[in-house]
């Protein structure tokens, strides 16, 4: 078992469509948790860091210390205290302390925006000046920009078709409101949609080229997402 973005030495960065599916497992651990628990759970503390891959690129949720059951007959549960990682920390929830399953939902797009651009939830762009990645990536998406904001390792091998509906997806999630932000259902259906796109249009890409894509097998030992992904990245 492996940290999401920690790869081997010398190995290749994740491709979009290695990403989708990550994000996919991963949107789908979060709905179980939300709709099949009984009583659902609120994970608090979603962030790349805590999914893991197994060595055939499963995504699996860790880290459930911070877990709290909830009263799905409620629509937001109250806690003491926020809890969860700078940069993917619910701003209504650490507002309020209102907690509800949107709390994850946030943090999740999050972790598609980390997914989308390789940078990290908090950017440095200067010795002085940090940025949260949802202002910076909404910034450039705003304007119609997303080779601005798309990792430069995935760019030119990927749907932009399919990276665009993440990257909405993603901004919808982050609403700083939780009532309008989708549910992981909701979420898991529009990832799986983007993979459609993505699978349909590498299809055709390796068809017309003649080459299978990432030299990166399904069955190679991956590392840990974080570390891989924006260790090599800056801001743009």
């Amino acid at each position: 078992m492996y940290f999401l973005f920690i790869l081997p030495t010398g190995q290749e960065s994740l491709n979009w469509l290695q990403r989708l599916k990550i994000a996919l497992d991963s949107a789908h651990g979060l709905e179980y948790l939300h709709k099949s628990c009984s009583p659902p759970l609120i994970h608090r503390d979603v962030k790349t860091g805590n999914i893991l891959l197994t060595t055939n690129l499963q995504a699996k949720l860790s880290d459930f210390g911070l877990t709290r059951a909830f009263s799905s007959e409620m629509v937001t549960h109250m806690t003491t205290r926020p809890a969860g990682t700078l940069g993917y920390l619910d701003p209504e929830y650490y507002a309020t302390s209102h907690l509800s399953e949107k709390s994850d939902v946030y943090s999740f797009g999050v972790v598609l925006l980390v997914l989308i651009t390789g940078q990290r939830a908090i950017i440095t762009i200067s010795d002085t000046e940090r940025n949260n990645i949802t202002i910076w990536a909404r910034h450039g998406l705003s304007e119609g920009d997303i080779d601005s904001v798309i990792d430069p390792r995935i760019r030119g091998d990927c749907d932009i078709n399919s990276v665009w509906k993440v990257a909405e997806l993603a901004l919808q999630c982050t609403q700083h409101t939780g009532r309008d932000r989708p549910t992981m259902t909701e979420v898991a259906e529009g990832i799986s949609e983007s993979l459609q796109l993505e699978t349909s249009s590498r299809s055709m890409r390796c068809s017309s080229s003649g080459t299978g894509g990432s030299a990166l097998a399904d069955g190679e030992p991956v590392g840990a997402l974080e570390t891989e992904l924006i260790g090599e990245t800056s801001a743009r």
